[in-house]
């Protein structure tokens, strides 16, 4: 922070010691138009940096969570700054076509400090909302418009009801009615890939359908540590998460004559060379990092090929991690150990700090307790873990933290 901002700053608290009623209210009414000018600063320093694809090359799939990790904001307020960044920003296409804010009469009145970050929230989710879709080009713009000119002179939740009454009597008609009522549909397609698979599916049976949907909603919350991704993202990574923990703790019957299990294909090459690569039985080819990820906490099967795609040794399932041992590390990082997971025990993995595949030890001082999503983080980006005086502790990148001051959990019973 520069000298003349600090001076300015020092002033502003120096009229709280000594100022009266009329300039501590007056006091106020500043401090919120610097906040508000503050916002728009910031929220356009977020879309350059997105629009750079600054938080994607240090390893981080949205903004939402790399302003998390480096702002140290609770993940919900990462997301909604990272989402009006996107609204009242210009953004530019692949080839540099500008492309225009999505919300630009918001733009216009936030970046002049006329309304606050929060009014801009609300115009946006008013007009994300189906019956808002349903609107044409100028209606859409107008209610924008309308919007934008209110914020100026009521509080969030005050245009929140306004947006919404306003959307609706422009759809008034709602919903084209559709006389034809097709044959109930259930199905999921699972389609393999070179590289991994996708799943398409399609639930007419509400009960079905509302099962699933619970299921993943529940472990795809924006407030939990996977929530470092779009919607989309997090629901299928919420998918396999249940689908992983089912594997782990659910009573599964046999499939083909065997419990339902991971079998890594490793060439007889690969293997001497320190298994650099390999393929899951139902998944596709695993890079050299996915493998890691892997490694560190799976029942696994090696099957030793030859160059000619022939077995040469079917070895036995074992888990890289003994129970006894897992029980050991769930008692010490009760759950995820990542500063702010709230993720149990039973929804995490054991990851080895030194690498088990290039001879990391399976104890104690060399593992650490993580959910998928930091499990994933520790793998591909800068973060490091480390265990000092018997706890897990994280070194965030230096674009974070230039100096990467250790973080920890706090953990209640040593809290206490």
């Amino acid at each position: 922070m520069g000298p003349v901002l600090d001076d300015a700053l020092d002033e502003l608290a120096a009229v709280v010691a000594t100022g009266s009623e009329t300039e501590l209210l007056s006091l106020l009414t500043l401090c919120e138009s610097v906040a508000r000018r503050v916002d728009a600063i910031s929220t356009s320093a977020i879309a350059t940096l997105d629009d750079q694809g600054a938080f994607l090359t240090r390893g981080y799939r949205s903004a939402a969570r790399a302003l998390s990790d480096l702002l140290s904001w609770d993940y919900g307020e990462a997301r909604r700054r990272a989402a009006v960044a996107v609204d009242v920003h210009t953004r530019t296409t692949l080839d540099g076509t500008p492309l225009p804010a999505r919300l630009p009469c918001a733009a216009a009145a936030f970046g002049a400090g006329e309304i606050a970050l929060r009014h801009v929230e609300v115009i946006g989710r008013v007009l994300s909302t189906d019956a808002a879709e349903r609107l044409t080009p100028e209606q859409w713009a107008g209610v924008e418009a309308q919007l934008a000119a209110d914020a100026t002179r009521l509080n969030p939740s005050e245009l929140q009801t306004l947006g919404t009454a306003l959307v609706a009597l422009l759809d008034q008609d709602g919903a084209e009615p559709d006389d034809h009522t097709p044959a109930p549909v259930n199905e999921l397609r699972l389609t393999r890939h070179a590289t991994g698979g996708s799943i398409k599916g399609r639930f007419e049976d509400p009960a079905l359908y509302d099962a699933i949907a619970a299921v993943i909603d529940a472990k795809a919350a924006p407030l939990t540590a996977d929530d470092d991704r779009p919607a989309p993202q997090r629901h299928a990574e919420a998918l396999a998460d249940v689908c992983g923990y089912v594997l782990d703790h659910g009573d599964l019957p046999d499939s083909g004559g065997r419990r339902p299990v991971l079998t890594v294909l490793v060439r007889l090459e690969d293997l001497e060379n320190r298994a650099r690569s390999a393929m899951l039985e139902f998944g596709g080819t695993l890079t050299p990092a996915a493998l890691r990820t892997l490694a560190c906490d799976a029942a696994v099967i090696p099957v030793v090929m030859n160059g000619a795609g022939q077995p040469l040794d079917v070895g036995r399932a074992t888990r890289t991690i003994p129970d006894g041992l897992r029980r050991a590390i769930t008692a010490r990082d009760r759950g995820c150990a990542h500063p702010g997971c709230d993720r149990p025990p039973s929804w995490s993995e054991v990851h080895h700090i030194h690498h088990w595949e290039h001879g990391g030890a399976t104890k104690l001082d060399n593992l650490v307790m993580l959910c998928k999503a930091h499990h994933r983080q520790i793998h591909h980006t800068d973060w490091q873990v480390r265990v000092r005086d018997g706890l897990p502790e994280f070194l965030p990148p230096k674009w974070i933290d230039p100096s990467r001051t250790p973080r920890r959990k706090v953990l209640a019973h040593l809290a206490a």
